[in-house]
């Protein structure tokens, strides 16, 4: 019998691995307890509904909000009010990491500028995005302009902090070593702070995808930008409730994609680390 040698131990050993991951993705018994408490919940509105527990007029019965539900999602304003509030998430989420990311590697590898900014952020950070919104509305004469300057104020920080936090956990002695070979400071940072920063780097993009969204909505109902905020404002002064509800569901739907595909691309840029091979 011929020995293995240790490149195909580890060769064997990831592959073993992975098929047990996938088996563990692909049992149903996860999809099966989320699809039950979706039914109950479901169960649980229409009985409240429709034994006037809650007033039927202000809550519909399930049933009915999910046949306007199927109603609306074959009406092109439906659609067209999506891409729009999709459009400002993905601009808002762009702008923020274009701002955070960069920003925050050229500060937390200073600790001149770290000490020197510390005060500045502890105070601008816990203002509410929200409260920006008169701000947004004085400084922009654009809708969009207007809920960009929201999103992109309220997921900056998700990111930024994250990004600070991975720049402090790099391993001086890597820093000190990589020095010593004559790495760049462009190469320092994408050799050594890169990879450390990462896992940080992705936490804050999904602790952001969630803020960005919530601000998105939250504009187009205070501020009238276009979207599914705005559809759900104008359907709720023409009191139709029932399509009210319905654009909740989507924009709920909309929230579970984006975290979904968020934490699928943390799975995969991760997929050699610790964090992710444990949920493994």
């Amino acid at each position: 019998m011929t020995a293995l040698s240790p490149h195909d131990t580890i060769t064997r050993a990831v592959a073993v691995a992975q098929a047990r991951s996938r088996r563990r993705r692909l049992r149903p018994r996860n999809l099966l307890l989320g699809l039950a408490g979706v039914v109950v919940f479901l169960l649980a509105w229409e009985l409240a509904s429709r034994t006037g527990l809650v007033d039927p007029t202000n809550l519909p019965p399930a049933t009915e909000v999910l046949a306007t539900f199927a109603s609306n999602a074959a009406l092109t304003g439906t659609w067209v009010a999506f891409g729009q509030t999709v459009l400002s998430w993905a601009l808002g989420m762009l702008l923020a990491l274009a701002l955070a990311a960069p920003l925050g590697v050229v500060i937390g590898l200073s600790p001149f500028l770290t000490k020197a900014t510390r005060s500045t952020v502890e105070f601008l950070r816990p203002i509410p995005s929200v409260g920006l919104i008169p701000l947004a509305v004085l400084a922009f004469g654009v809708p969009l302009q207007q809920s960009l300057l929201i999103i992109t104020y309220g997921a900056f920080w998700q990111i930024f902090i994250q990004v600070l936090y991975g720049v402090a956990d790099v391993d001086s002695v890597a820093m000190s070593t990589a020095r010593s070979y004559g790495f760049s400071w462009a190469q320092r940072v994408r050799d050594v702070v890169f990879p450390t920063m990462l896992p940080y780097l992705l936490t804050g993009l999904r602790l952001a995808a969630a803020v960005a969204l919530i601000l998105a909505v939250t504009a187009e109902l205070v501020i009238g930008t276009p979207g599914l905020g705005n559809q759900i404002a104008l359907a709720q002064q023409a009191g139709l409730y029932a399509s009210t509800y319905a654009l909740v569901l989507l924009t709920g739907l909309l929230g579970v994609a984006i975290n979904l595909a968020v934490r699928a691309a943390e799975r995969r840029l991760l997929s050699w680390h610790q964090s992710v091979r444990g949920e493994a």
